[in-house]
């Protein structure tokens, strides 16, 4: 098989597996690195097709499936449900395939205008220093096709796979071969001439060496593959070795290149820089260790049903309000105008929306006044001068992760418990946020950083003050839940929130790829929700692409994200500055581009991400990318010219790990 920096290149073709004696020839090998197999374009998620009354007990786990087939196949999925538990999955005596036969989905979102060939991630690139890219054109958008023409396998764990597999189907040629020859023996068939019999003879001495080849590679990643690591590392430090090569271009273009190739390594790589730290300033009155900070004491007084208003806010303005927030299940929704209408309560009136749209106030019995007296209390806790992490933000998460979970791939798939838990972990994700990053409580000593031994500081922060505010007066929303419902619920709820950390984010994009490229090329063809990991897999993707959602938004609303997040970095580079602190990548007011940011942030974080995300609810979010790509284009048409950077010891170079650097070595030493 061609293997060029380690991407493979599949057909989108059914893969035909006969036994070795039949009498139809297996499907073979065929040069130029193809590989016959399963269309996957399209991943199908069976909804559940029952719930448990008010118990919200978590229900089956609906299977992921990769359908065969052109554009207007019903994508089918199961009707069949099993009781599913967080701990050990399905119940004994279920196959894990049995709830595939049912009804059809029947929906199914339609394609965007074409957008021509839209670009690729990085993601898709060489490998190598040594090689050319491995496609010199881009895939044909799948907004115009189910059938991409190529799809590319760029996952270290699923190239593996699909090399095993060509090789069992070259294997399984060749014992037809051999079998041929063996019945002709049998019945007395004349042999065939040796000018007949050369031709095939040399097909099957190239399809041999060719497996053999096959072999050699794959037996060469696999003796290499260190058994404290997981599948998904391999494919992340690979992602980061080629994001090494990206960023180190980037910084050499300009300066402003070089500081927004330092921020994606600084924010997005779990990379801590080392700086000479000023003294911190004594304190007169030392912060209890075991004490939440920020926590205050609610103003909001237990009212009457009756009192309670239609969306949870007090407002002069509800008619206005209501029109705003029909729109709850589009992704165009403008939250700056619910904000505006409900009194600078957007996160009330969204999650109280939400929640009741869903109906979860009545299957998990939450009590209206509770629901409203928590998220005010919550809402409270936000702050309203930070400019970008405050409850604008919060509302902005929670209504994009509530239409993600809608879209026709997922609208059934999760359970009312999970879907609870989703949405209250976005509702929390950033509470009492201070408007400065991790890195800046590491490096100035803060409390929070020694409480949480600088391991994702905020997010544990978060995640403390939003379970501790349901403590307050009649503020527990969950308690009319099960001992083993709150549970699954505060787990699934630590997980998702831990995971908004964005020096996690390479981990997690490597581990969805991971997931979605190595079921692509299994013979089933079939992702199975069916165990608590698989399933929190997906929900900590759905959160973190809701938290990165902005460059996908309309326009005018990426606009209006842009200039509030870009004021959160100056007032935190304007802190560093006034401290006698190295400023932040991004954070100078006076030398940082702010175009130029958005186009690396795009190129490098988020049309990654959506990309892959995209390929797991395909065909759902195809217009989502199309908005990202344009998005893209406009900020790069704004990009001021930029002088070149001149090399000095001052510019970004990307760190690796000892491990990621060994990796590197092998990688020069084959070539």
């Amino acid at each position: 098989m061609r293997r060029s920096g380690t991407t493979l290149s599949f057909l989108l073709t059914e893969r035909v597996r006969e036994p070795v004696d039949s009498g139809v020839a297996p499907v073979s090998h065929l040069g130029g690195g193809v590989i016959l197999r399963r269309f996957s374009g399209t991943l199908l998620l069976p909804p559940l097709s029952s719930r448990l009354g008010s118990s919200g007990e978590a229900e089956s786990a609906a299977p992921v499936v990769f359908t065969i087939g052109s554009r207007g196949t019903e994508r089918s999925h199961g009707s069949a449900q099993s009781s599913f538990d967080l701990e050990n999955g399905l119940p004994s005596g279920r196959g894990p395939l049995d709830a595939q036969s049912g009804s059809s989905l029947g929906r199914a979102l339609q394609p965007p205008v074409h957008h021509g060939q839209r670009r690729e991630s990085f993601l898709y690139r060489s490998d190598s220093d040594h090689e050319p890219s491995p496609k010199a054109v881009s895939r044909t958008s799948s907004a115009a096709s189910d059938l991409h023409g190529e799809d590319m396998i760029v996952t270290p764990f699923a190239q593996v796979l699909a090399s095993l597999r060509t090789v069992r189907s070259n294997v399984a040629a060749l014992a037809h071969g051999a079998g041929s020859a063996t019945r002709q023996a049998l019945l007395g068939t004349p042999p065939q001439s040796s000018q007949q019999a050369a031709p095939a003879e040399e097909s099957g001495l190239q399809l041999a060496q060719e497996t053999l080849e096959e072999l050699d590679w794959c037996l060469e990643q696999l003796e290499t593959l260190q058994t404290r690591r997981s599948v998904g590392e391999m494919a992340s430090n690979k992602f980061k070795r080629m994001l090494n090569r990206e960023l180190t271009h980037l910084s050499e273009t300009s300066r402003s290149g070089n500081q927004v190739s330092e921020y994606i390594s600084q924010t997005f790589l779990d990379q801590q820089a080392e700086v000479e730290l000023p003294a911190p300033p004594t304190e007169d009155h030392p912060w209890p260790m075991a004490q939440i900070t920020g926590l205050r004491k609610s103003c909001h007084t237990s009212l009457p049903t009756a009192a309670i208003p239609r969306f949870g806010v007090q407002t002069d303005q509800e008619e206005q309000l209501a029109k705003e927030l029909e729109d709850t299940n589009k992704w165009g929704f403008d939250v700056f105008k619910v904000a505006e209408l409900s009194g600078n309560r957007p996160l009330t009136a969204v999650i109280f929306s939400v929640l009741q749209e869903r109906d979860l106030l009545k299957t998990f019995q939450i009590p209206a006044d509770t629901l409203l007296r928590y998220l005010l209390t919550l809402e409270g806790h936000y702050h309203s001068n930070v400019a970008y992490h405050n409850s604008i933000h919060a509302a902005d998460v929670v209504q994009s992760a509530h239409v993600l979970l809608g879209t026709p791939a997922l609208e059934a798939v999760f359970t009312d418990l999970e879907v609870l838990a989703a949405i209250f972990a976005c509702a929390i994700h950033d509470v009492d946020h201070p408007g400065v990053s991790n890195q800046f409580l590491i490096n100035t000593n803060s409390e929070l950083a020694l409480m949480y031994n600088d391991s994702s500081v905020l997010e544990n922060h978060h995640l403390a003050v939003g379970f501790k505010l349901l403590q307050g007066e009649n503020c527990d929303i969950f308690q009319n839940l099960s001992t083993k419902q709150k549970l699954s619920l505060r787990r699934m709820v630590i997980d998702m929130v831990l995971a908004t950390d964005m020096s996690k984010h390479m981990s997690l994009l490597a581990d969805l790829k991971t997931m979605v490229e190595t079921k692509k090329v299994t013979s089933l063809g079939v992702l199975l929700l069916d165990n608590y990991s698989d399933r929190i897999q997906v929900l900590q993707s759905l959160v973190h692409c809701a938290d990165l959602s902005n460059p996908a938004k309309p326009l005018p609303l990426y606009r209006q994200w842009t200039e509030r997040i870009m004021a959160e970095f100056f007032q935190q580079g304007d802190r560093e500055r006034e401290s006698g602190l190295d400023i932040s990548p991004m954070c100078d007011k006076h030398t940082a581009s702010v175009e130029k940011s958005q186009v690396g942030f795009i190129d490098y974080i988020a049309h990654p991400l959506w990309e892959t995300w995209a390929d797991l609810v395909h065909p759902d979010a195809q217009e989502l990318l199309d908005t990202l790509e344009d998005n893209r284009e406009w900020y790069q048409s704004r990009v001021p010219c930029s002088p070149p950077h001149a090399i000095g010891p001052d510019r970004f170079k990307f760190e690796l790990t000892l491990e990621e650097t060994e990796e590197e070595e092998e990688e020069d030493e084959r070539h």
